[in-house]
């Protein structure tokens, strides 16, 4: 996703930079929760924006993998395994029925075929990963690819207030809201951040869950292969999950580790409040305006639909 140098109020480059770093202590703080630090960033991208543009993808990146293995020195092997096998079915019904009803809505909307897949694919997998991951092997352009990207961000902000005011009104256990939001929730640092809001159990099922769903992007990439009639080339597998289970391993079986993983965690934690305050600096009114209504429409609706339909088969299975 191609980022501009943009902002809604003409500031000194110096004092916008003051601004945002200023902004991004601020997210450190023991005090500020993810949803406020996603909230925090959008608050800077509609007033004084991101002085940093080239360079904040990339840190988010590493940031995010980063986080994500230190959640695993929080975790047990046993548990985590319990957790990837009760998900497996929810996982594949969930990834075939969103990438198949995404085609058919992308046909009814008029959407070209290639943004209307790359929407599918990150909403089935997950996310920003999985569009990066598939833009490529499709040969789809940088402005499929950034509208894709944009509703992707968009619905992943709304998640992160959305499904923990709905699991606490249902009266979701900690094992139920684990599994929806980690089918249901697009990228993994919202899916972390609504998770570890409703509660430590809901944490490590949904990152396990998550995790593993992400591990789809091999097969889903080799089907868009056919689909599109292109070539194979260079598929992106997330290294960072195996790195992820190393952790899990230690903290199951090495005592050095279970006593100072409880650092590793709080450090992911607040590595994933930085992560998401960094992801709401790209939502600019620039970036919302250039999604268009068809593509938003098409995103929303499927969402729509994977999250209710997940809900109500967890609600009546688990």
């Amino acid at each position: 996703m191609q980022q501009e140098k943009t902002s809604a109020v003409l500031l000194p480059e110096n004092t916008q930079k003051i601004i945002f770093l200023t902004a991004a202590a601020i997210t450190l703080l023991p005090i500020v929760t993810p949803p406020v630090a996603l909230l925090l960033g959008f608050a800077l991208a509609q007033t004084s924006g991101n002085p940093f543009p080239a360079v904040t993808p990339r840190i988010t990146h590493w940031l995010l993998q980063g986080s994500i293995i230190g959640m695993g020195f929080g975790m047990n092997v046993h548990a985590a395994m319990k957790a990837g096998s009760e998900g497996f079915l929810f996982t594949i019904t969930a990834i075939a029925g969103t990438l198949l009803t995404g085609a058919v809505l992308g046909r009814l909307l008029g959407i070209d075929k290639k943004t209307a897949h790359l929407i599918s694919c990150g909403t089935a997998i997950c996310g920003g990963s999985a569009i990066a991951a598939i833009a490529p092997v499709m040969k789809a352009g940088e402005k499929q690819v950034s509208v894709a990207l944009g509703i992707i961000f968009l619905l992943n902000a709304l998640a992160l207030f959305i499904f923990p005011a709905i699991g606490h009104g249902l009266h979701l256990s900690q094992q139920q809201f684990g599994l929806w939001s980690a089918i249901a929730i697009h990228d993994t640092s919202s899916v972390i951040g609504a998770a570890n809001k409703y509660g430590e159990e809901a944490l490590q099922i949904a990152t396990t869950v998550k995790l593993s769903r992400a591990l789809w992007i091999v097969p889903v990439a080799f089907i868009t292969t056919l689909l599109f009639k292109t070539d194979t080339g260079k598929i992106k597998i997330p290294w960072f999950i195996g790195v992820f289970i190393l952790a899990m391993l230690l903290n199951t079986w090495v005592p050095l580790f279970q006593t100072i993983g409880p650092l590793f965690v709080k450090s992911a934690k607040t590595g994933l409040s930085l992560t998401l305050f960094l992801i709401g600096t790209h939502l600019s009114r620039e970036a919302l305006r250039g999604i268009g209504r068809k593509p938003l429409i098409h995103g929303v609706l499927l969402w729509v639909l994977i999250s209710v339909g997940t809900l109500l088969a967890i609600c009546c299975f688990v």
